[in-house]
């Protein structure tokens, strides 16, 4: 895999501010990430401007280290934090989306993020004590390496009943079948008396007729007298809906 290549952009605060920017970046070269930062690439002479644009332009993700006085220099267009807010909101910045900055908060004021940045998710490196875990919620990020993969989109429980009407007719004939196959677990014969069947049901009588007659036109069940009967394609219903392993 390419290591993405990502830009860091930060405030010089101070003296420990930037040698802990440093090795930030340091740790994320060292983790695959091939991280553009200007202690290591910008020289005295190099123009500034430039220097931003075409390392944001060439990036697949820009993180931005927010401190208090990130956020009033981001916010004010000062310095080259400011030069930053301007041209990562320029249309002329076409091989960077907006989804691929990454505010990391290093420390808390009023504003967290520049207003530009506002209605971003971000991760919090405030918390010394809690670095490890920031660093590896953006160490996958910027690795497409997610803790949880998102599961496939499993297929549909039901299956489609060719000779069954396009209303509820099909629910009423799963249900007396179910009846049907509960009512034979109490049995060892091949057929169940018709009045078990109506006592097993919890189907009105009227409601259970009208479906016995339609499952015995679908040729599912057979009703000779006092008995009823299951036939072959009534069988082949029980396991094709599944209702014998419910």
């Amino acid at each position: 895999m390419t290591p993405p290549r990502v830009f860091i952009s930060y405030s010089h605060d101070s003296a420990h501010h930037k040698e802990w920017v440093l090795e930030l970046a340091t740790t994320l070269r060292n983790r695959g990430v091939d991280a553009i930062l200007d202690q290591w690439d910008l020289k005295p002479g190099h123009d500034l401007p430039s220097f931003m644009e075409a390392n944001l332009a060439s990036s697949d993700y820009a993180v931005m280290v927010c401190t208090k006085r990130y956020v009033e220099k981001a916010n004010a267009g000062e310095g080259g934090v400011g030069y930053e807010k301007m041209i990562m909101t320029s249309q002329s910045l076409k091989n960077i989306s907006q989804n691929k900055v990454i505010p990391i908060i290093r420390e808390k004021g009023d504003t967290l993020v520049p207003t530009f940045l506002l209605t971003r998710l971000y991760i919090d490196f405030s918390k010394d004590q809690e670095i490890e875990y920031s660093l590896d919620e953006l160490l996958r990020t910027l690795l497409n390496a997610p803790l949880y993969k998102k599961p496939e989109i499993g297929k549909a429980p039901f299956k489609e009943l060719a000779s069954s009407k396009p209303d509820q007719t099909s629910d009423g004939i799963r249900q007396l079948m179910t009846d049907v196959a509960n009512t034979y677990d109490s049995v060892s014969t091949s057929y169940v008396y018709f009045q078990s069947l109506v006592s097993n049901s919890g189907m009105r009588r009227l409601t259970l007729d009208k479906y016995l007659t339609i499952c015995i036109q679908l040729e599912y069940l057979k009703k000779d007298g006092a008995f009823v009967y299951l036939t072959s394609k009534g069988k082949a219903y029980l396991n094709e809906t599944g209702i014998l392993e419910a």
